[in-house]
């Protein structure tokens, strides 16, 4: 346990250097939003979830026409105001999350759920291709009484859709308090002018 736990924390240390490294590498990049761009405004609602390393789910909801800002951070766990390298003992139970501000008339509830289940692998658990652990899960947070009715009948649509390898194994509970992570894990995809993605595949059968 202690060796996992040592090979796991030199990996996160190795992933820090290297994310900090490259941002020095690049030019400020200009309009990209940041975590302190959140906005009061009534006619938005918040929409959480967790699917794996949170710089490809940033990235893939950014690109929603209807969502107005987003925020990568950790959630769902027991630790408060949680660093990177804290969650990557997967220790304090939180999960790489995104927290996503949209305005309902422009794209609803309904469609993010549908972006969040099309953009990752919801049927293994703890892992999101080759990023293993608790931090890694399939998770939707929803925020009020709407969201989980909707999330529950997706998951149960997609389930017996024969659709997937495998039973879908996401979790819906509850949104809890939500620890921004730190600036370099923002926005990094676009930050370093590039096309990536972290996430391999979907759960669904090949056709």
């Amino acid at each position: 346990m202690i060796r996992t736990l040592t090979i796991v924390m030199a990996i996160c240390v190795i992933g820090v250097l290297w994310v900090l490294v490259r941002g020095q590498d690049q030019p400020g990049i200009k309009g990209i939003n940041t975590a302190t761009t959140w906005e009061s405004n009534m006619n938005y609602e918040t929409a959480t979830f967790a699917a794996g390393c949170f710089w490809g789910t940033q990235s893939t909801f950014e690109r929603i026409p209807g969502v107005i800002h987003t925020r990568v951070g950790y959630t769902g766990g027991s630790t408060s105001n949680p660093s990177y390298e804290d969650v990557c003992t997967d220790l304090t139970g939180h999960a790489e999350s995104v927290d996503i501000q949209f305005d309902p008339k422009i794209v609803t509830y309904q469609q993010l759920l549908n972006v969040f289940f099309e953009n990752h692998d919801p049927t293994t658990v703890n892992q999101q291709g080759p990023d293993f652990g608790t931090q890694y899960r399939s998770v939707i947070f929803y925020h009020t009484p709407e969201q989980k009715a909707l999330a529950e009948a997706e998951k149960a649509r997609r389930n017996a859709s024969g659709d997937y390898v495998g039973p879908i194994v996401t979790q819906i509970v509850p949104a809890g308090p939500f620890y921004p992570a730190e600036d370099y894990h923002q926005f990094y995809y676009e930050k370093q002018g590039v096309e990536w993605t972290c996430h391999t595949g979907n759960g669904k059968k090949k056709q």
